[in-house]
């Protein structure tokens, strides 16, 4: 594989993204809706106003001649009068009785564009209404119609304006509410995280208490939950209540195999003393060795139901103090120093009497091959999940080719040593059982070094 699977975010980042999300969502839609209602609606205003100025010019052409206002066009504001200025108006003759093109003063001697010849439609009141490229080459907002004078003729009335000022003012709406709908969506967004850490205590709670269980500083779940996880925390307690029960089931079972098993082999072991024969030394042998047998794989049944013991650790260091103190007084004559190099208040995760027995097999073991030291070394790795116990001795080591074969059951390298061959094989068994790992490897002073990986609490 080219690389590990993305880790699954957690519910909290999933309700907070999911939220987040919807959130800005629909703040930019509604941002975009409501910028597409006020541009329409400035563009209407502004069509508006300029259908006021057509209509204006309209009524001064239906004025009769002997009216005081002969002169179309006059419509009172001095934008039409200033060259250029943007805004203008413009009537075109559409009959030949009509009277020639008069425009404003403002288009000097220019001419706008008309609508109709751009393919653009008229509406239902008549008018049409776009945007062309004015005398000044600025984009012109056009309204134009066409008019009927009876005898002076058709005309084409068009008035148009810069569309400058109504950009500007749609420009400003925009970024207006871009800014209010930016403080909003940050306002939403905080609110959504304070609801997703508010909303999820109780489950923070819950995982901590699954924790104290878990690291031996609780034996059930208390308190009052939600109705949403008040089931779930009862489904807990049972679970951790069925599986003590297990466990508790299942050291009964395996003491009384032991009870059914032993006895009918210390009565066959009786009865093979009683006779001299090759058959009953062979019978003893034999019993011999299955009662071993019996011993070792009980042991390391009881080991594994003990592992599955939910919430149960062990304090190292008391341990361990009270290991170097008992095969200190085993080597009263001095020949060999025990000693350790341990942090506080490392924990771990299993039965005290399995830790005991691996050390213990460790220390034994050390302390027959070394030569004037025995040091113990236990530190947290792997982030604290997993202790490492490394038991280092001055002896002569082992070569790396026999190593392997040190840790099978009942195989002893050296039979001027007392011993069965079990110690390190049990060792291995009840690391296994904890989902751990045991190896021998070279030690810094020189001899052997026997190192447990097992989990911490």
């Amino acid at each position: 594989m080219s690389g590990q699977a993305s880790q699954p975010r957690s519910l909290a980042q999933r309700l907070f993204l999911s939220a987040a999300a919807w959130s800005l969502a629909i703040l930019l839609i509604a941002g975009l809706i409501l910028s597409q209602i006020y541009r329409r609606t400035a563009v209407q205003a502004f069509d508006d106003r300029l259908g006021v100025y057509l209509r204006a010019i309209v009524a001064d052409l239906a004025t009769p001649s002997e009216d005081t206002r002969t002169e179309p066009g006059q419509l009172g504001d001095p934008q039409f009068e200033l060259s250029l200025s943007g805004w203008y108006w413009q009537i075109t003759p559409l009959s030949q009785q009509a009277q020639p093109t008069k425009a404003s003063r403002s288009l000097f001697a220019a001419r706008l564009p008309r609508l109709d010849d751009m393919g653009v439609r008229a509406q239902k009141d008549g008018y049409r209404r776009g945007y062309a490229t004015g005398p000044d080459e600025r984009v012109l907002r056009i309204v134009e119609r066409e008019i009927d004078a009876d005898e002076e003729g058709r005309f084409l009335v068009q008035v148009a304006a810069v569309t400058e000022h109504l950009e500007e003012d749609i420009r400003r709406f925009q970024l207006a509410i871009a800014l209010t709908f930016l403080l909003l969506g940050l306002a939403l967004v905080g609110s959504t995280l304070l609801q997703v850490r508010f909303g999820l205590r109780p489950l923070r709670r819950l995982q901590g208490q699954v924790a104290a269980i878990r690291g031996g500083d609780g034996d059930r779940i208390d308190g009052t939950y939600p109705p949403d996880l008040s089931p779930l925390a009862s489904e807990l307690n049972l679970l951790i209540a069925s599986n003590r029960e297990i466990v508790e089931r299942a050291r009964t079972q395996v003491g009384n195999l032991a009870h059914a098993l032993k006895t009918p082999l210390s009565v066959i072991a009786n009865e093979a003393g009683a006779d001299n024969s090759p058959l009953s030394a062979k019978m003893r042998e034999q019993a011999q060795i299955m009662r071993e047998q019996v011993d070792h794989y009980l042991s390391r049944a009881r080991a594994a139901a003990r592992s599955q013991v939910i919430g149960t650790t062990t304090e190292v260091a008391p341990v361990v103090e009270r290991l170097l103190r008992i095969f200190q007084k085993i080597h009263r004559d001095g020949s060999v120093e025990f000693a350790s190099e341990i942090e506080t208040q490392l924990r771990f995760r299993g039965e005290r009497q399995d830790l005991e027995e691996m050390l213990g097999n460790l220390l034994d073991n050390a302390g027959k091959w070394a030569r004037s030291r025995v040091i113990l070394r236990v530190l947290p790795t792997e982030g604290g999940a997993f202790l490492t116990l490394c038991v280092d001795d001055d002896g002569p080591g082992l070569p790396a080719h026999q190593r392997e074969q040190a840790v099978k059951r009942g195989r002893r390298l050296d039979e001027t040593k007392p011993g069965s061959g079990l110690g390190l094989s049990i060792v291995a068994d009840l690391a296994a059982g904890y989902a751990g790992s045991f190896h021998l490897e070279d030690a810094p002073e020189g001899g052997l070094r026997a190192c447990l990986r097992l989990p911490a609490a």
